[in-house]
């Protein structure tokens, strides 16, 4: 590699310089596959199928699809007492949240139960979490009342509404299963934390805000999700506002509030909490019925029909002129429960020491969408409040949603006339309390000492569902988030290296305070892929580095800058705009009268710098394997060539004084 042993500098010892390596050849076949494995199956899910039996392969898919059937064989007694008495407990939870969700959807209070039936079912035959409760959301209730609230009236057009609610329901989860089947769920994480947190939030306030129309008892109010929208039909009805309604739900809503506050600082007793809900439906219908409350202004829900959830496959009218809002609402709406369900279902799964796996969580919130959709349900996930009590109640297993739905079928099928003097006021209590848990400020905080854009990212989503709608607090959440990413791309980090006292390491100067600038050798690390989008600022920006720091040495009585070096260890990859920008460095470089060279090019660099020419370019003998290496080259031709005028030929320089630093 060179003609004799480097010397690091501060190092009591020489070291011979290595060589870098360049990956053998693949087949394109061979490539593209590994690629695609890399990309797509980076679990790599058909490992488990190498090496069986025809027989015992149709097992495992079986089970990978099914995974109740992975473990069923290992479910004791146990096992079921605990899942009995979470699933009786979830499911004390899920019948007034769900009755709720559905008048937030503006649906049918039925469909919040018919919900809480046949995809809980269908996930504890799919899912791979034990600890996920399935059921409606507030969120995507709210998403789904405002999407289609948009283009047809619930109250006008009560059929066509309940139609479309299950179309978009259907598109929802042929997406999400589209998704797990397709590997695509990395599309999901472009919704960031700061994102869910802050639109999670906005949603929440503007839940909060529409409630007052129940804790009011308000019979028409606003359409519009938008805070001046709401205000102005709340304050614009001052003379229809009714004390009695008032007056009840700021009582349920004080009780659930100190239920909820009573489990969080004793956590044993989470069952207060899981059953205050329960517990204000039948307190407020037993009191409403005792005072015949209905007729001094507080509204009810009325009669529910018995029976089980009714089949709507025949429902499903794909040629109706709103297609495209339910597709664009089950898309935005299914992309929200995923978010929501893959990250609780993970939450959860780290507490208990386990993995689930988020393609087959996309399947199976899939299936039980498109199962709910044929079976008069709307949109369904695994919701954070019924998981959080699912899992202080101890489950084991998925059972527990079995146990939940056979609650909720017998409440279907025996006891829906019970719910008939539930005042709607007691729903909203029941929402806002609920929502209250959502609005996390206290993380909004720590984003803000965290990192500014994340916080930017967060406030934008929360005041763009506040003051705009759901949608327009998604998309400005999601645009910024996107624009971080192309920034991050577009704009890479560089950073210039010092060496370290009695060492052989080199790292960032504005890291390490006790690095010290090598004498005429300035050391520059690029922190990110080099691709089209970024060539033309790395150039720029290398040229600027070299600008400054000849300043910089002008006004001292340092050594020349002579070589400069860009480490490139943090470079993945290289497509064929950075290879021509590499080119073009080393063209200025040299028209400078300096000399550019490469350390620890990764094998995907290499291999395409070789392809493309551009080592005989820079010169073999210019590519080292550590930025030690390439110091200890530089500084012993520094040395040995001191009084020498600085090298203007890149090859002929490096071929006159250098015989064999081969690549």
């Amino acid at each position: 590699m060179g003609t004799g042993n480097y010397e690091y500098p501060g190092s009591k010892y020489n070291q011979q310089p290595h060589k870098v390596a360049i990956p053998p050849p693949q087949p394109f076949v061979k490539s593209l596959k590994n690629t695609v494995k890399e990309t797509f199956f980076p679990d790599d899910p058909l490992r488990q199928f190498k090496g069986q039996k025809a027989s015992r392969k149709v097992i495992l898919a079986f089970q990978y699809f099914f995974p109740i059937f992975e473990w069923l064989s290992s479910y004791n007694l146990s096992f079921l007492k605990s899942d009995v008495i979470a699933g009786i407990t979830i499911a004390s939870l899920a019948i007034p949240q769900g009755i709720s969700y559905a008048k937030l959807a503006n649906l049918p209070p039925i469909l919040g139960l018919y919900s809480s039936f046949i995809p809980p079912l269908v996930y504890a035959m799919m899912g791979s979490s034990k600890d996920l409760a399935v059921g409606t959301v507030a969120v995507a209730s709210l998403l789904t009342g405002s999407m289609l609230g948009a283009v047809v009236n619930a109250n006008k057009e009560p059929k066509l509404y309940l139609h479309l609610a299950f179309l978009a329901t259907f598109f929802a989860g042929v997406f999400q299963a589209s998704l797990g089947i397709l590997r695509l769920g990395f599309i999901v994480d472009f919704l960031s934390h700061a994102t869910i947190v802050g639109f999670m939030g906005g949603a929440a306030t503007v839940v909060c805000l529409q409630q007052l129309k129940g804790i009011l008892g308000l019979e028409h109010f606003t359409h519009g999700t938008d805070l001046v929208s709401v205000l102005r039909s709340v304050f614009s009805q001052t003379h229809k506002w009714r004390w009695e309604s008032a007056v009840l739900g700021i009582c349920f809503l004080f009780y659930l509030m100190v239920a909820r506050l009573v489990s969080t600082k004793r956590p044993k007793l989470f069952w207060i909490s899981a059953m205050a809900p329960l517990t204000s439906v039948i307190l407020g219908s037993v009191l409403v019925y005792l005072t015949h409350a209905e007729k001094h202004g507080v509204q009810v829900i009325g009669e529910l029909k018995n029976g089980l959830n009714p089949i709507t496959i025949m429902d499903l009218s794909f040629g109706s002129q709103y297609l495209s809002t339910a597709i664009k609402t089950g898309i935005v709406t299914g992309v929200i429960a995923l978010a929501e369900g893959i990250a609780v279902g993970r939450s959860f799964a780290m507490f208990k020491n386990y993995n689930i796996d988020g393609n087959k969580e996309m399947i199976a919130f899939g299936m039980m969408n498109i199962a709910g959709s044929c079976t008069s349900c709307y949109l369904t996930t695994g919701p954070f409040s019924r998981s959080a009590v699912n899992f202080n109640a101890g489950c084991k297993t998925a059972v527990s949603n079995i146990v939940m739905a056979i609650a909720v079928m017998i409440t279907l099928l025996f006891l829906t006339p019970l719910f008939h003097y539930t005042p709607l006021v007691v729903l909203s209590s029941i929402i806002i309390s609920a929502m209250l848990g959502l609005i996390n400020y206290e993380e909004a905080i720590h984003l803000w000492s965290l990192d500014k854009f994340d916080f930017v990212v967060c406030m934008s989503a929360y005041f763009g569902v506040v003051f705009g709608s759901v949608e327009i607090g998604l998309v400005i959440a999601v645009a910024l988030s996107l624009l971080r990413v192309l920034m991050f791309v577009s704009r890479p980090k560089t950073s210039t290296l010092g060496h370290i006292p009695d060492s052989t390491i080199y790292r960032s100067k504005d890291q390490y305070q006790n690095a010290q600038t090598v004498p005429g050798i300035l050391i520059l690390q690029i922190d990110a892929p080099i691709y089209f989008a970024n060539s033309s600022y790395l150039r720029e920006r290398i040229s600027r580095w070299v600008d400054e720091d000849e300043e910089r040495l002008k006004s001292s009585d340092e050594t020349s800058l002579q070589y400069v070096i860009l480490a490139l260890s943090a470079v993945g990859n290289i497509d064929t705009s950075g290879i021509t920008m590499l080119g073009e460095v080393k063209k200025v470089m040299e028209r400078r009268g300096l000399k550019l060279v490469l350390a620890n090019p990764g094998g995907e660099v290499i291999k395409k710098m070789n392809k493309g020419k551009l080592i005989e370019v820079i010169g073999q003998e210019w590519i080292y394997l550590t930025v030690g290496e390439a110091v200890s080259a530089c500084n012993f031709m520094l040395h040995t060539y001191k009084n020498a005028e600085k090298p203007t030929s890149g090859s002929e320089s490096g071929k006159e004084n250098r015989n064999d630093n081969n690549v």
